[in-house]
């Protein structure tokens, strides 16, 4: 039976950091190995120019994923500031486009409540979670104005729901505790009811719809 999620600020912040920083090891890793491989006298200059290829690779997603974070997880401004959906666009085509994950984006070029651009940027991330395997992610609006919200519908190979994301995404868990790799959704759900929505994920025969209204 779901229970509550207790969390204090502190414990809050603790699990978002571990979160922002998984989601930076790895290319800040290649960067590493890269720059291992060119210090290495013993390198081929074939071998050198892979290592540089994949700093460069690497370089480039660290900073996408450094500028979705900021967005979706910071500050992200001062209280009652506003941001462009077209920015969030940007931040979300760089994050989770790849040769298997592609982003249909419908919605107007607009300014919305930062916490509304907070929620979307997250429900993306949720999405992508429901396509392991890559797909195309449709982003519509619901409403206009200020008090837009979002549908995302999600199709994929194997596409699913997350088993964990519908319970943490309404602020519960069957311990009624959470880690590193359930703060995102939660922190979903915390942002959501901050705009007076509720955010939903459901399978619509072989769709996946993350929804907030």
């Amino acid at each position: 039976m779901a229970e509550p999620v207790t969390l204090d600020a502190l414990d809050l912040a603790a699990l978002l950091c571990s979160r922002v920083c998984h989601d930076l090891i790895s290319p800040a890793g290649a960067i590493v190995n890269g720059l291992e491989v060119l210090e290495d006298a013993g390198s081929d200059a074939e071998t050198k120019e892979f290592a540089l290829d994949l700093i460069k690779k690497s370089a480039r997603t660290a900073s996408a994923r450094l500028q979705f974070c900021r967005l979706a997880f910071g500050a992200a401004g001062s209280a009652g500031a506003q941001i462009d959906l077209g920015d969030a666009e940007t931040m979300a085509r760089g994050f989770l486009e790849d040769d298997k994950t592609k982003l249909t984006w419908t919605l107007p070029r607009a300014f919305l409540p930062k916490n509304r651009v907070k929620l979307l940027l997250n429900m993306l991330v949720v999405a992508q979670q429901s396509i392991p395997r890559g797909g195309v992610m449709t982003v519509s609006p619901i409403g206009e104005g200020e008090t837009m919200s979002f549908r995302i519908a999600s199709e994929g190979l194997n596409a699913r729901v997350p088993h964990a994301a519908p319970p943490l995404l309404a602020g519960t868990s069957e311990s009624g505790t959470i880690d590193a790799h359930g703060i995102q959704p939660y922190y979903t759900g915390l942002l959501a009811r901050a705009c007076d929505l509720t955010v939903t994920v459901t399978a619509e025969d072989a769709v996946i719809v993350v929804a907030a209204q």
